[in-house]
């Protein structure tokens, strides 16, 4: 059971928090003040401190430097109605986990509070994740330990040092040349060349020649003989990408290859003997082509002996924190700044987003967000997300006035329609209007004794 000291000088604030976390099966110790929650820390082991960032006498920053000399160990949440960029930087340098505004949902204060002492426990810190990394790349530079990336890990386990053509599946941008350069690197051809074309992304007069080569005189300019890629592959793997796209003459010469074994350069008249490893992949589905005739049947066949299919990344959504955690330390080197993490806030953002560019989507918005960022901390407002993008169930932002506003008032007026609204919806149950509100009982009743709404039972 952690131990969880609460600082607030709202008596109202600490009740509540001493009942919530209570049920959550914590040990809860609530103080008035900053200096109290010192004494309590000297007399016995504390995990956890959740403390207000204004109060009298000693403010939350003041109190998070005093803290961290008395034990370095204990984590650090602050709670503030005036939560800034700069604010949480501040915090974040002083040595907080992380930071929430004081009308927070119960859901995101309890994730707050797992992943807090979760960290906590790590004894290797930093290092113990990249070591999580590390074992996590099974294969190449594939990050991910969800269920699904594990099936892919265990399939290229089995069929890497096998002579089975492979087809990878996947939507454009989950890794499909990461996954046929794992299999190469753990097959028996590893000293050998891997040698990668995208079939979509070449002409079909110059695609033949870079798959096949020329000889001296086949074509105007054609000076001397040049040798294509399934020649230069000699002993090693040829992964084709996109091969959907491959025009109808070059799959009559594919097939050929994955046959025989044997092609001709252009021009030639001498058969060439190759053995290669083929694997190709392509985000289409290439038996709804062979069905429309646009892909050889025969050929569908020979390529597709071992089928993987790579998930997107919205169907191991687990992976995304590794990830970007593995993408932050990637660009925070590669661009000499020391940007080391991302807050909670911001990760939620990156948890409810759909990423339909996949994991190449998500290492571009990182590495986007990491060269624009000045502070050592990746905050939601320096999030560089798609425009439009707004966290799932969040309301559009209206424009600001230009005389302006009181964002306190404003935010509690928001609040309290929504309350309202819930409770009559709810036909006045405040348990079902906490459901409708994805809150807890106790935190309804606490909203609503702060706005004076009172909901019956």
């Amino acid at each position: 059971m952690a131990r969880i000291l609460v600082v607030d000088d709202d008596q109202g604030m600490r009740e509540f928090l001493e009942i919530m976390l209570t049920r959550e099966g914590y040990r809860v110790t609530t103080v008035g003040d900053g200096g109290k929650a010192l004494n309590q820390c000297r007399k016995e082991k504390i995990d956890l401190v959740i403390t207000d960032l204004r109060m009298p006498k000693m403010d939350g920053i003041g109190f998070l430097r005093e803290i961290k000399d008395i034990s370095p160990e204990t984590m650090v949440i602050l709670i503030t109605a005036y939560a800034s960029g700069e604010t949480a930087l501040t915090a974040m340098k002083e040595g907080a986990y992380d930071y929430i505004e004081k009308d927070f949902a119960i859901e995101d204060l309890k994730r707050i509070i797992q992943n807090a002492l979760t960290r906590r426990g790590e004894k290797q810190g930093d290092a113990l994740f990249r070591k999580e990394v590390e074992d996590a790349v099974c294969f190449g530079n594939m990050i991910g330990n969800s269920r699904e990336m594990l099936k892919v890990y265990g399939t290229i386990k089995k069929v890497a040092d096998t002579p089975a053509n492979v087809l990878i599946l996947g939507e454009s941008g989950t890794g499909k040349e990461l996954v046929a350069r794992a299999i190469h690197e753990n097959s028996s051809r590893s000293e050998m060349p891997f040698l990668v074309i995208n079939c979509g992304g070449i002409p079909e007069n110059l695609l033949e020649s870079e798959l096949f080569g020329y000889s001296k005189g086949a074509f105007t300019g054609a000076y001397s003989d040049k040798a294509g890629l399934f020649e230069v592959a000699q002993a090693g793997t040829v992964f084709l990408d996109e091969i959907s796209e491959l025009p109808p003459l070059l799959q009559v010469k594919l097939l050929r290859v994955v046959q025989e074994k044997t092609f001709r350069r252009i021009g030639g008249s001498d058969d060439i003997r190759v053995d290669v490893r083929i694997i190709s992949a392509t985000n289409r589905n290439l038996a709804d082509h062979v069905k429309s005739g646009f892909f050889r049947e025969d050929l569908y066949y020979r390529l597709n002996v071992i089928p993987i299919h790579l998930p997107p990344l919205r169907e191991r959504r687990e992976d995304i924190p590794i990830l970007t955690k593995h993408f932050i330390e990637k660009y925070s080197r590669e661009f000499s700044k020391e940007i080391k993490t991302i807050s909670a806030y911001a990760l939620e953002l990156l948890m409810q987003y759909p990423f339909p560019g996949n994991v190449r989507e998500l290492e571009n918005i990182i590495e986007r967000s990491i060269a624009l960022e000045t502070s050592n901390i990746i905050l939601p407002e320096n999030l560089v997300l798609p425009p439009g993008v707004e966290p799932k169930g969040c309301f559009p932002i209206p424009e600001l006035p230009d005389a302006g506003l009181n964002l306190n008032e404003e935010l509690a007026r928001i609040e309290k329609g929504l309350i309202e609204k819930a409770l009559k919806k709810a036909g006045g149950s405040k348990t079902r209007a906490a459901e409708l509100l994805s809150i807890t009982d106790d935190s309804l009743y606490y909203r609503s004794e702060k706005l004076g709404i009172r909901p019956r039972s």
